[in-house]
């Protein structure tokens, strides 16, 4: 049979004919989320423990997917000059992208969202999702990887307001068709949909069904979905409210990748919010989110 091999290999050589090296593109990453509140709570300031802090919690976190929301460009430039200069990237130049959403706040400078990435990019695909009645232009910002293009890194920060369903399903339709054209996606985010609204059974996978999440007919995972915290919703985001299931604040960021993606195990877990920003007080109003996911590409 090894010889056999060998003299068809030889065939298609003299044919000039190349076969591929079969690829191992099974990988398991740790994603990392945050929406920061760069503005509303941290006034677009890079040295008052927000910054650092977000630094530190990604490399002792060991991500290498960081999707920011509500951050404000000086932030964004600060975060990624330093973990530049920890040695976190592999590529220093170019492991980062940040979709503008405001213009009119953090002292004149951009206010959106942002992607980092251990590993190099390429380009960037922006989104425009159907608008509310605020001035934000919110965006699905997404970017493949440059050595595995059919892997794709995103983010969103869904509004509160009367689009919310809107823009959720424009979201969902993109990662659809991505998912039609061969890519495998995985999307961070403050969705500002919490896992057992009926907003979100297009997302959540049909064979996912507790007491308190359903009616689901979707074929998406969120990493904290097995969470024996609360089944089927998983562990709060938020602090101080009882909007949430199982007793608990409410959970609106989450991290989805496509079922039929998924090659083990998966997990999420939500970190206290730190309370040493600006003399004393909270960094944000919204946990970290960190997950761990092996998928196929």
């Amino acid at each position: 049979m090894r010889r056999l091999a060998g003299i068809l290999t030889a065939l298609l050589l003299s044919l000039g004919v190349v076969t591929p090296a079969a690829a191992d593109t099974t990988a398991t990453y740790q994603v990392w989320s945050w929406n920061v509140a760069g503005w509303a709570m941290n006034k677009a300031l890079i040295n008052n423990g927000m910054v650092s802090g977000a630094v530190s919690s990604i490399q002792v976190r060991g991500a290498q997917f960081v999707a920011l929301n509500e951050i404000c460009w000086q932030q964004y430039k600060e975060i990624q000059s330093k973990l530049a200069t920890a040695g976190w990237p592999q590529d220093t130049t170019n492991f980062s992208r940040f979709a503008e959403q405001r213009a009119d706040v953090c002292n004149g400078e951009a206010f959106g969202e942002a992607i980092f990435s251990k590993f190099p990019l390429g380009t960037a695909q922006k989104v425009l999702l159907p608008q509310d009645e605020t001035k934000e232009q919110r965006q699905l910002l997404c970017a493949p990887l440059a050595a595995r293009p059919q892997l794709r890194f995103c983010t969103a920060h869904i509004t509160p307001y009367s689009t919310n369903v809107q823009q959720l399903q424009k979201v969902l339709s993109v990662l659809e068709q991505q998912n039609a054209d061969g890519d495998t996606m995985l999307l961070a985010g403050d969705l500002n949909a919490q896992p057992s609204w009926g907003r979100l059974d297009d997302w959540y996978d049909a064979d996912l069904k507790t007491d308190v999440n359903i009616q689901n007919r979707g074929q998406y995972r969120e990493l904290d979905d097995l969470d024996p915290i609360c089944a089927g919703y998983g562990e709060k985001t938020t602090e101080n409210n009882t909007e949430g299931q199982c007793g608990q604040s409410s959970k609106i960021d989450l991290i989805f990748v496509r079922k039929n993606h998924l090659k083990g195990a998966y997990s999420e877990d939500s970190l206290a919010i730190a309370q040493n920003c600006t003399g004393g007080k909270p960094c944000s109003d919204h946990r970290i989110i960190v997950g761990t996911v092996t998928i196929d590409r």
